[in-house]
């Protein structure tokens, strides 16, 4: 039972007791997995366009960046850095003083590499009177690490990976929050300007803020654009109230309820705020240096060529269907459209009336899109592009987790370990609809596809409700086409010595 007190906790945060006794009763219940129908592949749901459809696009997204059009290049941006460092840390709590294992000595036979080196080094010299190569000299490499993780030196564990250090210039080394900014003025400037939107956690926030005002106008003045630059916060009545294995309510030790944040399913919401035409999404950590860049420029403005395309023909049809002057024919050409170009199929189609067929068709057509880039798999961690049955018994393209497909089921297990691509999140979204009004993205969520995992809070074992995943059951019903993008747009930092990879130096 919640008391009182609970129930003043819970009007703080902005949700109702109702919300809250619905999402234990979702963790208690669990979720259900998702229905596939098969794995996309090249010919089977994703597109793998000709060089003369790539120029054709390419074309299609260079003419619509000369029109008066709002573009927004949307980063989540508000996880912490601590991750990057796990094997760092276990070395520090070791009890051993010096490199062991390979990720150790990787980490210290390359760190005159790290982009960070120079301030690691200052550093040092502050708080040991050493400097990094003199600390390895003498062994202490504990030191070394203390003075890049812990708060006397860098504090590089707690800060937001977006302000880290990754890549050397001759001019000064870059973070990647900086290397999207230069990205939003290669491909998503319109009318000179860049917009950029970056989620935050609240305790990076004034930090994030100081950060970009302090390099903005260095990269306005390289790249001849203006910079419209804005933050957002994951929102407090988005988190999940945490339980007990019991699947009773967890309380914190002054007996107070644990909420969590909702995982980056949370983020529609923020989405949902940005007044754009075209939003770009890519996660803060896959950046690369200027001279690996081509690839990366080229590949984001084929999808937003593709989209630009699909959502004109889109809107053509619903136009059409409005006057309600069409023919049988012409109606054939839409369901064609829907098939096969936006790949949403309904096996009892050819069993509706022309009024009800109008009507789904129409449902169809009226709702966000998204064209999402994917690669071949190459045995990186990730969700995967499926073709999965809907609640409406449509099939349509969608991007899974290994956590939404039933483990019992050797097809589907099957299914997801030979998937040909995966799911890097590059995606370029149309939010609004084809009278100009903004969708309300939350009623495109499908809210039977979160899922509970297994945490812990000081020591002790709970259940996490995590929300449908943005690029995952938050966009279930968005219009989503998958495009075929080269491994080389992929560059993700999951650890510290992925940054000594070729692609980050």
């Amino acid at each position: 039972m919640l008391s009182q007190q609970d129930l003043k906790q819970i009007s703080l945060r902005g949700i109702t007791e109702e919300q809250v006794e619905h999402q234990l009763d979702e963790i208690k219940k669990g979720f259900p997995f998702l229905k596939i129908e098969a794995a996309a592949s090249v010919g089977k749901g994703i597109m793998s366009p000709t060089e003369d459809e790539m120029h054709k696009y390419l074309s299609i997204w260079d003419t619509y960046l000369n029109g008066s059009h709002k573009i927004v290049k949307f980063v989540p941006a508000s996880g912490a850095a601590s991750r990057m460092f796990k094997n760092l840390y276990a070395f520090l709590d070791a009890d051993y003083d010096k490199p062991t294992t390979e990720f150790e000595k990787e980490f210290f036979e390359n760190i005159k590499k790290f982009a960070f080196k120079k301030e690691l080094c200052n550093t040092c010299k502050v708080n040991t009177g050493k400097c990094v190569t003199c600390l390895v000299d003498n062994g202490e490499y504990k030191e070394i690490v203390a003075n890049l993780l812990e708060d006397k030196g860098l504090n590089y564990g707690r800060l937001p990976k977006g302000l880290l250090l990754f890549h050397n210039y001759e001019e000064g080394p870059r973070t990647p929050m900086e290397e999207h900014l230069v990205e939003a003025a290669l491909y998503a400037k319109s009318e000179g300007k860049a917009n950029v939107h970056f989620t935050v956690s609240h305790d990076h926030l004034e930090f994030f803020k100081q950060k970009v005002s302090e390099k903005a106008d260095l990269y306005a003045e390289k790249f001849g654009v203006e910079y419209n630059i804005s933050f957002s916060e994951q929102k407090a009545n988005t988190d999940t109230i945490a339980a007990n294995p019991d699947n009773t309510a967890f309380r914190n030790e002054d007996g107070s309820l644990l909420f969590r944040p909702g995982g980056h399913g949370a983020l529609i919401e923020n989405l949902n705020d940005i007044d754009a035409d075209v939003i770009f999404i890519k996660n803060i950590d896959n950046v690369v240096p200027d001279r690996f860049k081509d690839d990366t420029v080229k590949y984001k403005k084929l999808l937003a060529g593709i989209l630009i395309d699909l959502q004109a023909r889109a809107f053509a049809y619903l136009n059409l269907l409005d006057t309600g002057n069409y023919t049988h024919a012409q109606l054939e050409e839409i369901i064609r459209f829907v098939q096969r170009d936006l790949c949403c199929r309904r096996t009892d189609i050819k069993e509706l009336e022309d009024a009800d067929l109008v009507i789904y068709l129409r449902n169809k057509l009226n709702r966000p899109m998204r064209v999402c880039g994917m690669v071949k798999n190459v045995g990186e961690p990730g969700g995967g592009p499926f073709l999965c049955y809907n609640h409406d018994g449509t099939v349509s393209l969608q991007i899974l987790e290994s956590s939404q497909i039933d483990k019992s089921n050797e097809e589907y297990v099957r299914m997801f370990k030979e998937g040909t691509h995966f799911n890097p999140v590059d995606l370029v979204c149309a939010t609004k609809d084809y009278k100009g009004r903004p969708f309300h993205l939350p009623d495109f969520v499908d809210k039977s596809t979160g899922f509970i995992s297994s945490k812990s809070k000081n020591g002790k074992e709970l259940k996490a409700l995590e929300l449908p995943g943005l690029w995952n059951g938050a966009m279930s019903d968005w219009n989503t086409v998958f495009v075929e993008v080269p491994i080389s747009t992929f560059n993700p930092v999951k650890t510290v010595n992925d940054l000594l990879r070729e692609q980050h130096q």
